[in-house]
């Protein structure tokens, strides 16, 4: 999914905003709340609706969230002012992964053929955070079509151990070898 450039730019502002005033976890509590809540079916489509009044935006979020901070509060209107509701999802990502980076913790979308247990997963999570230098939090995917090994993404950074990129190196040596 292609990200709105706006949403990059009001995630920072408001990560800037909430670091300033030492309010980075209520941000973060109170971002995950709308988050939660826009998993909901009909949700998000309510709050990018053109048609749907700005009042009524308004007292929807402020009925399904629980006293949120005044900043937050003040930061959801000014989107639903500006008819920006609808980036909220990419906002809430953005604002998470900048805390994250913040806060020395990474995000990494580990592939393997076959489910891994506990203590693969945090052997793995050990190792990439020493490549990383971060604390690396494991998001475990199974793909069948894998051969083997597995595929780490880590935000920009790909992490390629598999079986299938292994032999595709294994075959560009071997033809480099007989020339």
């Amino acid at each position: 999914m292609l990200r709105d450039p706006a949403a990059k730019r009001y995630a920072q502002a408001a990560f800037e905003l909430a670091r300033d005033k030492g309010e980075l976890d209520a941000w973060e509590r109170d971002l995950r709340a709308v988050g939660a809540v826009l998993q909901t079916a009909g949700v998000e489509a309510f709050l990018a609706s053109v048609r749907a009044p700005n009042q009524a935006k308004e007292t929807f979020l402020q009925r399904v969230l629980e006293q949120p901070s005044p900043l937050v509060w003040n930061f959801l209107r000014l989107l639903n002012e500006r008819k920006r509701l609808a980036l909220l999802p990419q906002i809430i990502d953005v604002f998470q992964a900048l805390v994250d980076d913040e806060k020395g913790v990474a995000s990494a979308q580990v592939v393997t053929a076959v489910e891994m247990n506990d203590d693969e997963r945090n052997a793995i999570a050990r190792r990439l955070s020493q490549l990383t230098g971060k604390q690396v939090q494991v998001e475990a995917h199974t793909d069948p079509e894998m051969l083997g090994g597995m595929v780490a993404r880590i935000g920009d950074r790909l992490i390629d151990g598999s079986t299938r990129n292994k032999l595709i190196a294994l075959k560009r040596q071997l033809a480099g070898s007989t020339r």
